[in-house]
């Protein structure tokens, strides 16, 4: 029985001092960013029967004799969100892992306290570059080849360093359609209607239509003349003219226009009046309005990135426009509980926790799964009030654990003694 003492003891006093050193870890990493902490597991070394087989007693029939650390197992709950002032900060709202890398293999943190580094590279506060998917939409000379309203997620080893310029460009869209809608009534007063419209020269121009009803008319209908002409904003440029004719039908019904087609330095602009009553009418009425929508884009250049809540990269433009140009990967595991921790918030991938997978939608397509809080940081998963009350348990666990070595060793050396 002292020798069960002594080993009860003893085994007591190695599991309670390694529990109090992950429970002392976990409260000393409270406030850092990202924090996974850990609970200790234990289990029983040996165990001694109490009761026969045949017993009929259904109380616990053995007694352990010495204890160990089975485990320390990671707490894979969500930390809390904390509020931050910078849109590159970045928390998880689900399960997944950001990856920064370095000169070595990539590491996997919840840890998004991101921000742009002198080369315009996503990096960690250590320098380390966050992966992710480039949208390849912008050429050497800085300026954007392709619009993205979303993007995609290559494959788990194509990631990169995500690196976007100081200096972009939104290159202008010459206008190519203008469509307009309005009443020309059935007075012989002039009409006119107009738009921007945007040459490949990065100019917006004035497209002014003028409606004349003709002099001599073709009953049953009505008859306009029109002019097309293009000119600066300010009106003291005139870069183009054209004229045509648009017939209506008795019922104000657009039945004919010859007006198809106007050059914008160098850009030809097709010009829709409708059909029917779908663009311009004219029909007796008291309201004469009219409204026009145009494609194309004026260029602009690069205000700055942000990042969506589907981890997107977004560039916003002095025009109002906004193209995605990258994504932030979030990597998955078989197995979480698997993976090496390195420091606080650093872990790497191990033969436990198997290689990093990213998850796939109903097309077989890429995804992060899990929505970014932008402005956000995820603080440690771990609370102070219980990992107090958990230190002053095992704290006493370890006590008792030496006294009962303590008082073993005594009654080891009464019994020599009594011997002698």
């Amino acid at each position: 029985m002292l020798t069960q003492a002594f080993y009860s003891g003893i085994t007591g006093l190695q599991s309670n001092s390694t529990g109090i050193d992950v429970v002392t870890n976990n409260l000393a990493n409270i406030n850092t960013v990202g924090y996974r902490s850990y609970d200790v597991e234990f289990s029983s070394l040996f165990e001694e029967s109490l009761v026969s087989m045949g017993s009929s007693n259904v109380a616990n029939s053995s007694v352990g004799i010495g204890t160990r650390v089975s485990s320390t197992a990671m707490r894979e709950s969500t930390g809390s969100i904390l509020l931050s002032d910078r849109n590159t900060d970045l928390a998880i709202d689900g399960d997944g892992w950001f990856s920064v890398k370095g000169e070595g293999n990539p590491l996997y943190t919840r840890d998004g306290n991101f921000t742009f580094d002198t080369n315009n590279d996503l990096v960690s506060t250590d320098g380390l570059y966050v992966l992710g998917t480039m949208g390849n939409n912008i050429s050497q000379n800085n300026t954007l080849t392709n619009k993205l309203d979303t993007l995609g997620l290559s494959e788990v080893d194509q990631q990169e360093k995500l690196r976007f310029p100081k200096y972009l460009t939104y290159p202008p869209e010459a206008t190519k359609n203008v469509q307009f809608f309005g009443n020309l009534g059935l007075t012989k007063d002039t009409r006119t209607m107009g738009t921007s419209v945007v040459d490949k020269q990065n100019n917006r121009n004035q497209l002014i239509l003028e409606f004349n009803q003709k002099d001599i008319q073709t009953p049953p209908g009505v008859q306009w003349d029109v002019v097309a002409t293009i000119k600066s904003v300010d009106g003291e440029t005139t870069f183009n003219t054209k004229s045509g004719v648009v017939e209506f039908d008795a019922t104000g019904a657009l039945v004919s226009n010859s007006l198809q087609t106007i050059d914008n330095q160098g850009t030809t602009v097709n010009i829709d009046l409708g059909s029917g009553y779908s663009g311009v009418i004219a029909t007796n009425t008291t309201s004469v309005t009219g409204s026009s929508t145009a494609d194309g884009t004026i260029g602009g250049d690069l205000l700055g990135y942000e990042i969506n809540r589907n981890a997107e990269v977004i560039a916003s433009f002095t025009n109002g426009e906004q193209s995605v140009v990258g994504k932030v990967a979030l990597f998955h595991f078989q197995n979480d509980q698997g993976l090496d921790r390195l420091n606080g918030s650093r872990f790497q991938e191990s033969s436990n926790s198997g290689k990093a997978i990213f998850y796939k939608n109903e097309k077989g397509e890429n995804i992060n799964s899990s929505s970014i809080l932008n402005f956000s940081l995820e603080g440690s998963n771990y609370d102070m009030a219980s990992g107090l009350t958990e230190l002053i348990i095992l704290q006493r666990a370890y006590d008792a654990s030496s006294k009962l070595v303590t008082t073993a060793d005594q009654m080891m050396q009464k019994a020599l003694s009594m011997d002698a």
